[in-house]
């Protein structure tokens, strides 16, 4: 290692971590940017490189993403299920233990933002636009798929008490095992950037592991692949939001959805999302969560009393006592007979909830200061799952029952008959009163959701790149803004839908290893913290 890459050799109070650590040492700032060599090159460099073949080669790409995605999700659908299983436990193992107690932050640390716009803030970069995705879209197919491998262990619908067995399957991907993916990198770059005093970027969390080699190529290697999961479990959920939105221009104006009107969306989004960069995290981010938020819980509560209050609250609560119910097995890898549920939509999500895991859980660690790990954990694992589970019963299950009541034929067609998935939440929207009304909040919704989705992946791209400084130069965030849009529509063209989930499949597999032993390595930090 090169003085230039060697730290201050301060140690903890305990003998074990860094606590100061000279980030702007080895950094280079050519034209004013503070580029952490050669994270930002090497990310930055082949990720363009990436943009140009995807572009110049669309037809080879959706070849080689329709081969790519379905290849990883089936010969390596054990290792992602076991490998969330061991998260999952970790967490529910934190909120009992001593380590709990442990405040980020040190013992007189204080909340940097109120309790709601602390949670507004992490629904809004955690949740995205998925909620109105998939609100509607997964519980209706998981019910009525043809053949029924779709549903959750095959579970035959006519049997009673198992028509709404589709939600449950749904509620399993957007809930606890979704996660504590997220809780497990949060928490663990909260604590080493806070508690420790270390850089806030994912190569200080090996510390414990790699010693000082995490300041060389092993540490470089760490975040260019946090880098590239970040990037394309980001652009998958920016591509599915295109998507939904153009289908909603086509829906409200009557403007056709296309390739090219998904790229003018994609260009357009992407530019107010650079004006929510310029703005910065407290007038930008903080401000767009919380329009957000607004929205999304008046649009719920809409969907509530209009479908029947009294029936959703009997319904979730069906739904939580069989997602319980069946939770160990549904997250048992071994002799699934439900192939299409598990391959086709559990093991993908695995790897997309930890393709998204680095920016997510950055995110949310630069605004949990002050709270404790008890704290953190239940308000990023059980608070959102439960509120996740909520809204998924209350969509799906209202469209299942307007489709069993023999409405719905939007959905029935784009759901049921064909697939059209980006249709399934207008066409729900559309048998519900006030319509016109309605569908317009609804297409704003999506597109604050992907202003605050790509604002914060940018802000965390950044972060990783710099070297783990949470106040580098703007006009990163800006690059980095822009690139992300570059691959949504590289993907878009190369492969539609199947090539945006191959990409977030192929790094959030490789990186599942890197949050299993992060499991490991804050736990070991959280023990220091106790003494």
């Amino acid at each position: 290692m090169t003085q230039a890459e060697t730290p201050n050799q301060t140690v903890s109070e305990h003998g074990e971590f860094k606590t100061d650590y000279e980030v702007g040492q080895h950094n280079i700032q050519p034209f004013g940017l503070d580029i952490h060599n050669p994270v930002f090159l090497i990310s930055g460099l082949l990720i363009i490189a990436f943009v140009l073949l995807a572009l110049a080669n669309q037809q080879a790409s959706a070849e080689f993403f329709g081969w790519l995605r379905p290849f990883l999700t089936q010969e390596f659908d054990w290792f992602l299920i076991l490998s969330v299983d061991i998260m999952l436990l970790f967490c529910l193992a934190l909120i009992f233990l001593p380590v709990g107690k442990v405040r980020i932050g040190g013992k007189d640390a204080k909340p940097d933002y109120s309790l709601p716009g602390w949670i507004a803030m992490m629904f809004a970069a955690g949740i995205g636009i998925g909620l109105l995705f998939f609100g509607v879209l997964e519980p209706t197919y998981f019910t009525f798929s043809e053949g029924g491998n779709a549903r959750p262990l095959n579970i035959d619908i006519n049997e009673p008490g198992n028509q709404y067995i589709g939600i449950v399957g749904t509620v399993h991907h957007w809930g606890l095992a979704g996660w504590c993916v997220y809780a497990v990198v949060g928490l663990t770059l909260a604590i080493f950037a806070y508690n420790k005093n270390m850089p806030m970027t994912l190569r200080s969390a090996f510390y414990p592991i790699l010693g000082e080699r995490v300041w060389g190529w092993w540490g470089h290697a760490i975040d260019t692949l946090a880098v590239f999961a970040t990037l394309f479990g980001l652009t998958t959920s920016l591509g599915l939001g295109a998507q939904q939105v153009a289908f909603g221009v086509q829906e409200i104006f009557g403007i056709e959805s296309s390739n090219t009107v998904v790229v003018v969306l994609i260009i357009g989004i992407t530019a107010v999302a650079l004006g929510s960069v310029l703005l910065g995290m407290d007038k930008g981010v903080k401000r767009l969560s919380e329009i957000n938020m607004i929205m999304a819980v008046l649009l719920f509560f809409f969907v509530f009393f209009v479908t029947g209050a009294i029936q959703a609250i009997a319904r979730y609560f069906d739904v939580m006592a069989d997602y319980l119910l069946l939770l160990p097995a549904l997250s048992n890898p071994f002799g699934r007979e439900d192939t299409s549920y598990f391959h086709g939509w559990t093991t993908f999500y695995w790897a997309w909830w930890i393709a998204w895991s680095p920016f997510v859980g950055m995110f949310i660690a630069r605004i949990s200061k002050g709270r404790t790990v008890r704290e953190f954990v239940l308000c990023a694992l059980v608070a959102p799952s439960l509120v996740c589970a909520l809204w998924m019963s209350t969509f799906g299950g209202a469209a299942i029952d307007m489709l069993n009541d023999g409405g719905a034929e939007i959905v029935r067609a784009t759901v049921v008959d064909g697939y059209q998935p980006e249709a399934a939440l207008f066409g729900f929207l559309r048998e519900l009163p006030l319509y016109s009304i309605i569908a317009p909040i609804a297409l704003v919704l999506i597109v604050i959701f992907f202003v605050t989705s790509s604002d914060s992946g940018s802000l965390v791209i950044d972060t990783i790149t710099a070297g783990g400084k949470m106040n580098a130069p703007v006009s990163q965030r800006v690059f980095w803004c822009t690139l992300e849009g570059l691959v949504a529509i590289a993907l878009l063209l190369g492969g539609g839908l199947t090539a945006l989930q191959g990409a977030a499949v192929s790094t959030g597999l490789p990186f599942t290893v890197v949050v299993l032993l992060m499991c490991w390595c804050v736990y070991k930090a959280l023990q220091t913290e106790q003494r």
